[in-house]
């Protein structure tokens, strides 16, 4: 019984569990955030990769900002609002990713060899005949907050509700209402998706 209280422990304490690595590593014990990098990476490679970026540019930015986290480890005000820090934290430096891309990139003819082939090919096209190319067809047409809400909360075990609305500048209160009616927006979707219903 014990046994079982204890593995439970972590998964129904996450912003606690976390705060607490943080506080090690405050203490000197920097491989505490071992746990911290593990149980976060793919929350904040969903969310460089929601603001737009290619996956090599997500994955710097996810780097970057795991970085930026040593550097501010005593900067952080409320422990417990680890994950909505690190959110915020990977979406600035998205955008300015991104920013630095675009302005790189410029008018020039190096713009234009990188854009893809608007053909998709016929591996692709396969796909989005299929139930996931529906799906994620529709998903694209959700509102940016809907998109950016569901995925977040996709890639946590256990969401931090708090930490969400903060990120995300949401009412704590509506992150699970919001949630409820981004999904039913879906749903409603895929159901009149002829494709959708022959699968």
């Amino acid at each position: 019984m014990d046994a079982d209280r204890v593995a439970a422990g972590p998964r129904t304490d996450r912003p606690a569990r976390l705060a607490a690595c943080l506080e090690r590593a405050r203490a000197g014990e920097l491989t505490a955030l071992d746990e911290v990098v593990e149980e976060l990476t793919p929350l904040l490679w969903s969310v460089a990769r929601a603001e737009g970026l290619a996956s090599d540019d997500a994955a710097d930015v996810v780097q970057t900002t795991w970085l930026e986290l040593v550097r501010q480890l005593h900067m952080i005000r409320s422990p417990l609002a680890l994950t909505a820090w690190l959110i915020q934290a990977t979406k600035r430096e998205a955008w300015h990713t991104g920013a630095r891309r675009r302005k790189r990139a410029g008018p020039g003819i190096d713009f234009l060899e990188e854009v893809p082939d608007a053909t998709p090919d016929p591996a692709e096209q396969a796909v989005s005949r299929g139930a996931h190319g529906v799906l994620w067809r529709h998903f694209a047409q959700l509102s940016e907050r809907c998109r950016m809400l569901l995925q977040v909360i996709a890639h946590a075990d256990r969401p931090d509700y708090a930490g969400i609305a903060e990120a995300l500048g949401m009412p704590h209160g509506s992150i699970g209402p919001t949630r409820g009616r981004c999904l039913a927006k879906l749903r409603t979707m895929l159901l009149a998706d002829p494709l959708w219903s022959l699968e």
